[in-house]
């Protein structure tokens, strides 16, 4: 039976029913290979090769594949129309070859649909084609350029950021629109301007509203009316004079219907009408596709196949007539390049079902189902018919003109079925329905009364103390956002002007299309991406950067600006567009990218911590130091009075706000704005008492060593209290009494280990926090590292067994992981990595272990340097691997010599000579061990690396 592979086993199982039992359908699970996330997994100096691994939890999948060939050599490659299932379609050829499952004469095919209906397959099938080389080399771009960004300039963030996590091509720029925004928002100041309306009546009894648009013979423009007194003189104006119809104009007018949904204006419209995330919509839109019920869901296609569209217009007929239906179908056109990629929008597969009829269960894909067949119907049914009406009225003099619009809804047509969701309210005059009106017409003040506008108006206007009593005219009622008249049919309304709004997911999705940045398959993970790096949070449907996002984006727009532009990024996807149409050679893209982003890496490595955080403080300084209200230096020290405050970097690998005058004044504050309240300094000179404990007190002092935790007070009784360093993620001003007592219990008594009974202990030590399994807390025995300070207070015993068991494995000769790997060692073979030792990075070659110097960034280490450093450290402490290797002899004599030379220097202590020149130990304590390390093998490891 021929082999058919797609994606996931709901749409295998699917496709499994239509295509029967003479087919043997089965999962990928998604990819099944990925660039392992390492150094050199894509290689700019070998023609950017790229290295790929097939994922552990792929193999079995793999496996199950090629064993099924085994009985029918015939490959059928079923995955996604897109890029990433066409991608997926050549790894897996690409995978099976490797493991020979595939022969050179095994017939591959590759089939595409774009819905899993049986009609769509079967063709599907009778139609298949070779993989798609264009496509795939698209994808291959697209992956080598976020590899390349991701890879290079990640670590140029850690090393000269605090607290960032990453960098990415799109998601970079994508942030960078969210700060901007925000600082649109901050940069903001609001200018305040009145309106004024009034309820008018006809001679026949019927009321409208209308909006005052002259005065003084002046057609009013927004600010005209700039402040209570001048909209008091407006609301006189009106009471004053005579009204009349001036002109009443009619006109027709027409609302069409949207186009079917494509991929960003689904997740635009599930987010205005349901809230609901990019993420959490394709998720929902996923599961409707591999059941069969709605077309493929990433697509920039708008247009339909013509057996839907007649399968809508039929629908349309039965359920809501002909009247509904236009007399030839509406036409939406495809903007995609690529013929290949110019897929059809996201459309149910079956006209004749509604949500109601396909029984689903899970609530997010009834609401998305129901919107989709909703505006898929809509789109070919016949427009709305509106009529608009504007009537122009004047006072007799000329002097006043007041305006009353309304629209009426003629013929509703597919608004019968859906209406659009909008990003902002509709204006007051939508759908408004005015009275028969007649040029000439008298209108009088209304009886009914604009009070209760008047007070909602002075319930959200200024405080009761700041109500404006005293008005031009005593009948008339100001209460500081509102002015009424006397026969309260004239109402003057403050207003102030808004800042630019937040991003929705909805609204950034459509922003970033409106650029080119990014594409279908891309929105919904690169929004969750900047969320997930914590760089942007969710608040009530609204993005809004962390401080952390603004870092990040004030470091790259100052020295990677260029891969930040909008259009920059923009032309790129134009250029993968133009790949995946084959009009543009992949290679050539990558070398041109390469060439200079690869540059402008090379020269951040010359810009020092210092002068990154001073940019980052002029950058940031309308954010981290707003200007006070007293008009003082915002960057002056509050504690010390002359220190100047600026952004630092802490050990943790945090940032926070500190005083130029370190170590002398230790004022901090997190990192961002300053608090309401006035600041204080953390830690007063004299200490800062907590609280009572049974009887103790608590104190918070500052010390030479930092600030720390202490039980009690110095007396000649109790020269050294009990006392406890506060943890370096510990800001002293977060430090209350419970905090303290918690410190000062510890080292904590986890319990008893269930092998041997002896305690473990949770503590906090010189290097951070960590367990002890020991009969005593200071006493010597096993240890292992607690990755956060809670873990002291919370572990159990069952996760600190594990851990240290895990401690225990790795000193039985499990590797510890190399922070960085930098290729084989050009002489003698064997990796050559960069490691984290307790005493700072080194670099490890066989059993040489050598400490990197302080000035050299562990990132910026080249194989060529640690070769060096590598020799350097075999020559003083042990002979070189490479020198064993050219001549054993030559070797031995220098052994055999060098044990002498300590034998003879040690004349006082022959034992321990003995001992030491005559083993290969790896630690080493006596000055004996070190003079007499050249006779051993090369594994001492020196201080400063951990072996």
């Amino acid at each position: 039976m021929p082999v058919v592979v797609v994606e996931s086993p709901a749409k295998a199982k699917t496709i499994n029913k239509y295509l029967g039992s003479d087919y043997t359908v089965l999962a990928s699970y998604g990819h099944v290979r990925d660039l392992p996330p390492k150094d050199g997994s894509v290689d700019p100096e070998h023609d950017f090769d790229m290295k790929w691994e097939i994922a552990s939890d792929s193999q079995k999948h793999v496996r199950a594949i090629a064993d099924a060939l085994k009985d029918d050599p015939s490959l059928i490659l079923a995955t996604d129309p897109d890029r990433e299932g066409e991608a997926i379609s050549w790894h897996l050829q690409e995978a099976l070859h490797k493991r020979r499952a595939l022969k050179k004469d095994t017939p591959v095919s590759r089939v595409v649909f774009n819905a899993i209906t049986k009609s769509a397959v079967t063709e599907a099938m009778e139609n298949p084609r070779e993989v798609d080389g264009p496509l795939v080399e698209a994808y291959l771009a697209r992956r080598a350029l976020d590899y390349l960004v991701g890879f290079n300039l990640s670590p140029v963030l850690w090393r000269k950021l605090p607290g960032a996590k990453s960098a990415g091509r799109v998601q970079s720029v994508c942030l960078r629109l969210i700060v901007e925004r925000e600082m649109e928002i901050e940069a903001f100041r609001a200018q305040e301007y009145w309106s004024v309306k009034a309820l008018l009546t006809t001679p026949r009894g019927q009321d409208l509203e209308a909006r005052l648009t002259m005065l003084a013979g002046e057609k009013l423009e927004k600010f005209s009316i700039k402040d209570a007194t001048h909209a008091e003189m407006a609301v006189q104006a009106v009471t004053s004079r005579q009204l009349s119809v001036h002109s009443v104009e009619a006109k027709p007018g027409t609302r069409n219907p949207s186009a079917p949904f494509m991929t960003s204006t689904l997740q635009q419209e599930a987010s205005r009408k349901f809230g609901m995330g990019a993420r959490q919509t394709m998720s929902a839109a996923q599961r409707l596709y591999e059941a069969g019920h709605i077309t493929y869901m990433r697509t920039d296609g708008i247009d339909m196949a013509p057996e839907a569209v007649m399968a809508a217009r039929d629908a349309i007929k039965d359920r809501y007539g002909e009247k509904y239906l236009p007399k030839s179908p509406r036409m939406y056109k495809n903007k995609a390049k690529n013929a290949q990629e110019a897929h059809e929008c996201i459309r149910p597969t079956n006209m004749d079902r509604d949500a109601g009829s396909l029984g689903l269960s899970d609530p997010d894909q009834r609401k998305l189902y129901d919107l989709i067949w909703k505006r898929t119907l809509a789109s070919q049914m016949e427009a709305a018919r509106l009529e608009r009406t504007t009537v122009e009225i004047r006072s007799q003099d000329g002097q006043v003109g007041l305006r009353a619009t309304g629209q009426v809804i003629m013929f509703d047509g597919f608004i019968r079925v859906y209406e659009e969701g909008r990003d902002e309210p509709a204006g007051e005059d939508d759908d408004n329905r005015l009275p028969q009106l007649t040029e000439g017409d008298p209108l009088g003040f209304a009886k009914a009364s604009l009070d209760e506008q008047f007070r909602k108006a002075g319930e959200n206007g200024p405080a009761a103390d700041d109500v404006i009593e005293e008005t031009s005219d005593p009948a008339m009622r100001n209460n500081g956002a509102a002015v009424l008249a006397a026969n309260e049919s004239v109402l003057g309304l403050r207003h102030f002007t808004q800042p630019p709004p937040r991003y929705t997911e909805a609204t950034l999705v459509k922003r970033m299309e409106e650029l080119g940045i990014g594409r279908p398959s891309t929105y919904a993970s690169i929004v969750t991406t900047i969320q997930d790096r914590e760089y942007v949070r969710k608040e009530q449907n609204r993005l809004i950067p962390e401080d952390k996002g603004r870092l990040v984006t004030a470091f790259l727009t100052n020295y990677f600006r260029r891969y930040l532009e909008y259009d920059f990024t923009a032309d790129l996807e134009e250029q993968l567009d133009d790949i995946s149409a084959g009009d543009r050679d992949y290679k050539e893209v990558l070398r041109q990218f390469w060439q200079d982003f690869s540059a402008a890496i090379a020269e951040t490595s010359e810009l020092r911590i210092t002068e990154v955080l001073e940019k980052i403080n002029e950058v940031l300084e309308p954010h981290l130091f707003p200007p006070r209200e007293d008009g003082g230096d915002p960057r002056t020290c509050p504690n010390c009075g002359d220190g100047r405050l600026s952004m630092r970097t802490a050990r943790s690998g945090g940032a926070f706000i500190g005083c130029s005058n370190y170590p002398e004044c230790r004022f901090t504050r997190p990192f961002g704005p300053p608090s309401a309240a006035p600041e204080a300094p953390a830690i007063p000179p004299e200490g800062k008492l907590l609280g009572e404990d049974n009887g103790d007190p608590i104190w918070l002092h500052d010390g030479r060593f930092g600030p720390y935790v202490q039980r009690g007070d110095v007396t000649e009784e109790n020269k050294k209290p009990q006392r406890q360093s506060l943890p370096k993620d510990w800001a002293p001003d977060s430090v209350d009494l419970e905090k303290a007592v918690r410190l000062l219990s510890l080292p904590r008594r986890v319990g008893e280990h269930p092998e041997d009974g002896v305690p473990i202990w949770s503590t906090i030590g010189r290097y951070g926090p960590y367990l002890k399994h020991a009969e005593d807390p200071t006493a010597k025995g096993k240890t292992a590292p607690l990755a956060e300070i809670d873990d002291v207070f919370t572990i159990g015993m069952n996760r600190a067994v594990e851990e240290l068991a895990k401690k225990a494995t790795r000193g039985r000769g499990q590797a510890a992981e190399p922070l960085r790997e930098l290729g084989e060692h050009p002489e003698s073979g064997g990796p050559v990595n960069v490691m984290k030792g307790r005493y700072g990075p080194y670099v490890k070659w066989d059993k040489v272990n050598a400490t990197l110097p302080k000035d050299l960034d562990p990132q910026e280490v080249t194989l060529e340097r640690a070769v060096e450093l590598i020799a350097e450290k075999a020559a003083k402490g042990g002979k070189k691997k490479t020198a064993a290797k050219k001549s054993s002899g030559t070797a031995a004599k220098s052994a055999s010599k060098s044990t002498s030379t300590a034998k003879k220097s040690t004349a006082k202590k022959s034992t321990a000579s003995k001992s030491t020149a005559s083993k290969s130990t790896g630690g080493t304590k006596s000055s004996t061990a070190k003079k007499g390390s050249t006779a051993k093998k090369s594994g001492t490891s020196g201080s400063g690396s951990d072996a």
